[in-house]
């Protein structure tokens, strides 16, 4: 069975510095000096947090958050790499 983490990342191109998200889950994001989210570490969200942090992305009012799986499994890391080569990146 595939080890699959969560990661929670920010669009900094989306994001307007409402702060909603540091309000909601600051044991994961802090604010800049200019009010705009700085995701802790790697992003990968502990499972006690899970709640938590959906509940951020969804109420981020310029939808600027989002949580994106991470398999730690060789056959999730060759997955990426062939969408990633569909894509063009």
């Amino acid at each position: 069975m595939a080890d699959v983490t969560t990661q929670l990342r920010v669009n900094p191109i989306a994001c307007s510095g409402h702060g909603v998200c540091a309000e909601l889950l600051p044991e994961l994001v802090a604010l800049d000096e200019w009010g705009y989210p700085v995701i802790a570490g790697d992003g990968i969200v502990p499972a006690g947090l899970a709640r938590t942090a959906r509940r951020a992305v969804t109420d981020c009012p310029a939808l600027a958050l989002m949580l994106a799986r991470r398999g730690n499994s060789e056959e999730a890391q060759r997955s990426a790499r062939a969408r990633a080569g569909r894509l063009g990146t």
